[in-house]
């Protein structure tokens, strides 16, 4: 029994110690890539955004905001010749002693500003000015020792502040090990007293790990913009895609029904006309024959659209035919009875236009008059068709809101799906707030003078 307890402690104790020994391995692995693979690698520190800069100085001409997407790279070199500029302001000789001021302080001043470029290189560029300090001012007793003087730390810990703003957040902790471990390695081979050590690595801990926080919560808002911009998107794109399957699931009933219509015409003509001769009654034939192919080709490309939302015509019945401009005062009525006032003015000569554009405009004129309804309770409606000689005009303007709109889940598709309409159409449109407060949605259709006549043929 003892000899098995033995053994179980024993694997759980080789269990444990592979477990550190993987900890470890993979902890070293991550420093290696981190400060070692790549160190010196060009990454140029880019400016700020345009956005950032309006943001942060609004009251800037329009000239200065692009200069003023360099402030950090200013503050970096300021700061790189403010310590320059310390370190000759202690040592102030001639001869080799300003000769050695001026190259320590050069290297000492090239830490902060190869940070711009060169981020990790930077911090072993400023480890080894540190190190050369501590071991010159501290381990020989020369008339040169003062030269480097404890500039160097200070510099060093604004490198690594500035390292770890500009890569990730775990090169603090990295940059802490190295830099510390260095620090007693150097204080055990000189023989000093580490008195000192212990609280200023307890300081520079608390800086970094700030500076690490900084950098994580700008890290974690960066993936949260960007994660709503992508999710804006994708609902913008989703909600257009569901708008062109109504359309192309409208325009599939409107070019079916054109479409029976030549099949059951051309199969008719030849019994209008007496002897028909057999070459036109075999055009007629192949007419028929095309139109029906047409007919069920369209239906199995665009009829699989109808079918992908069996719960699209719930409240309506399948087979009616698609609204028109004929159909407004049917529409007028409804949203009357629900408390909003509509205005309808036409203006020019009515004449039949093409299906397509009037089921176009019935729906703009129908989600324009139910976005007033919804986001402008109480105001007053105005709706005016205008008939002119290119095209088709449609305006729907509705006032200010008299009492507290309801929250309301839409998010502007609805003058997505009326913008994609008009587009489709080769129109134009135009969607903004008017100056009392209200809405105002104008849309103009083109519609060719032979499309204008041909449907009026038809319908004839």
């Amino acid at each position: 029994m003892l000899t098995f307890v033995s053994v179980n402690e024993t694997t759980q104790t080789q269990n444990t110690l592979r477990s550190e020994a993987r900890i470890a391995h993979g902890g070293l692995h991550r420093l290696r890539q981190d400060l070692f693979v790549g160190a010196f690698a060009f990454r140029p520190m880019p400016p700020l955004e345009d956005a950032k800069v309006s943001r942060w100085v609004p009251w800037l001409p329009e000239r200065l905001r692009y200069w003023a997407r360099w402030l950090p790279h200013f503050a970096v070199g300021f700061f790189a010749v403010c310590v320059f500029l310390a370190t000759l302001a202690d040592n102030d000789g001639g001869g080799v002693r300003a000769l050695l001021a001026t190259g320590f302080g050069a290297v000492v001043a090239a830490g902060p500003l190869l940070t711009l470029f060169r981020p990790v290189g930077a911090y072993w560029l400023s480890l080894c000015a540190f190190v050369v300090s501590v071991v010159v001012h501290m381990g020989f007793s020369s008339p040169f020792s003062s030269i480097f003087g404890d500039l160097a730390f200070p510099a060093h810990l604004a490198v690594m502040v500035l390292v770890v703003l500009r890569t990730r957040p775990r090169l603090a902790i990295e940059m802490w090990l190295v830099t510390f471990a260095t620090a007693a390695v150097l204080t055990a081979l000189l023989g000093r007293d580490p008195g000192d050590l212990p609280p200023v690595a307890v300081f520079c801990g608390v800086v970094l790990v700030s500076a690490a926080a900084v950098r994580a919560w700008r890290e974690e808002r960066r993936q949260v913009v960007e994660t709503q911009t992508v999710t804006a998107e994708e609902r913008s794109r989703r909600t257009l895609l569901e708008e062109r399957a109504l359309i192309a699931r409208e325009l599939h009933d409107v070019v079916a029904h054109h479409m029976s219509v030549i099949a059951i015409q051309a199969e008719a003509a030849p019994y209008r006309v007496k002897d028909t001769p057999p070459e036109l009654a075999t055009s007629f034939s192949t007419i028929r024959e095309n139109a029906v192919a047409a007919l069920a080709e369209l239906r199995r490309i665009l009829g699989v659209v109808r079918s992908e939302d069996p719960d699209a015509f719930v409240e309506h019945d399948p087979e009616a035919p698609q609204p028109t401009l004929a159909g407004l005062d049917a529409l007028y009525e409804s949203l009357r009875s629900t408390g909003l006032t509509v205005e309808s003015v036409i203006t020019g000569a009515p004449r039949p236009l093409p299906q397509g554009v009037e089921l176009s405009a019935y729906r703009i004129v129908q989600e324009a008059l139910s976005n007033a309804l919804r986001h402008s309770p109480g105001a007053d409606a105005r709706v005016e068709i205008s008939y002119v000689l290119g095209g088709l005009g449609v305006r729907i303007v509705n006032g200010p809101p008299s009492r507290l709109a309801k929250p309301s889940p839409g998010a502007g598709h609805g003058v997505l799906g009326m913008r994609e309409r008009v587009q489709m159409l080769g129109g134009e449109m135009t969607a903004d707030h008017t100056e009392d407060g209200g809405f105002e949605v104008a849309a103009f259709i083109p519609v060719s003078h032979t499309a204008g006549e041909t449907t009026a043929g038809g319908r004839a």
